[in-house]
């Protein structure tokens, strides 16, 4: 792996930016030129996951002085592990080639941070760029039906955008970040049900404001990226039945001619092997939120 590492004078604060990208460098360099402009002057830190479109010249040259990492391979997610364990700040905010942060914000996350000790991860409200609306999952973790906690702010949840987030650096490599397994699309879930095991708050609170500019359209592959680390996040953490239950669906989905159902299958069971050997089950409390979640209507919990 290769690292090109600048710091401009005057660029400090407790929250690194980290941003992982591929082959969008147009994408990512508005994005820079946003975070750049930040009040706080966040340190940033861009994982490029093996782009061929001159990426990586294009970050060494924007002005807001970022740290490349390199892996030399599409890392997926885990590219965020990897800004992790490389940030310097006890805080991390992860966005996406297409996401940037609220001037303010990263000071308000750190300051919640700080009076809350055993808070682990802050999921934002996002806005819409262009359009300026509020992102349709704000209103569900909004509606989340678990219960509060008085050494917790916002609201508690066990799921976020995991471009609009904000971690505890040392709760995010504590809970072991994202796990490997899953590569890319709704690894999310698998990482909120970690950190509240291990003893970690993950809430959303709607004071933390994120922009997101997403190119219209569903990226490519997407679709069966979501079904499958669905059925295999059962596997590596819910109880047995719960995978069945969950196979016996996405079988069923399949059958019917579900788009994608029957490769997001396919590529599922060829992991299974491996998510059996991983397999970690949830306490039972924290199973028990699950199935809160669950079992509320749609137009009032989690994703």
């Amino acid at each position: 792996m290769s690292e090109y590492a600048r710091e401009p004078a005057g660029r400090g604060g407790r929250t690194t930016v980290a941003i992982i990208t591929r082959n969008r460098r147009e994408s990512l360099l508005r994005t820079l030129d946003r975070l750049a402009a930040l009040p706080e002057k966040p340190p940033v830190l861009v994982v490029d996951n093996g782009s061929t479109d001159g990426t990586d010249e294009a970050v060494r040259r924007h002005p807001v002085g970022a740290r490349l990492l390199s892996p030399g391979r599409n890392t997926g997610a885990l590219g965020r592990n990897l800004a992790a364990q490389r940030a310097t700040t006890p805080y991390v905010a992860f966005s996406d080639d297409d996401s940037w942060w609220e001037p303010g914000a990263l000071k308000t996350a750190e300051a919640l941070f700080d009076t809350y000790p055993k808070l682990g991860l802050l999921a934002s409200r996002t806005v819409v760029h262009p359009s300026g609306e509020p992102d349709p999952l704000n209103r569900v973790l909004a509606a989340s039906p678990l219960p509060g906690r008085a050494d917790l702010p916002g609201t508690p949840v066990l799921g976020f955008l995991g471009c609009a987030a904000v971690v505890r650096r040392s709760a995010f490599l504590d809970a072991g970040g994202y796990h490997r397994l899953l590569f890319f699309g709704a690894e999310e879930t698998l990482l909120a049900y970690d950190l509240t095991a291990a003893g970690w708050g993950v809430v959303y609170e709607p004071s933390l404001v994120a922009h997101h500019g997403p190119d219209p359209g569903e990226r490519p592959g997407r679709t069966v990226a979501v079904l499958r680390n669905s059925l295999l996040t059962a596997w590596l953490r819910r109880p047995l039945s719960v995978a069945l239950r969950d196979t016996s669906r996405l079988l069923g989905a399949s059958a019917r001619g579900r788009p994608g159902a029957g490769r997001a299958l396919g590529q599922a069971l060829a992991r299974l092997p491996a998510a059996l050997r991983l397999r970690r089950p949830l306490p039972r409390w924290v199973e028990n939120r699950i199935r809160l979640l669950e079992n509320t209507p749609p137009d009032g919990g989690d994703r």
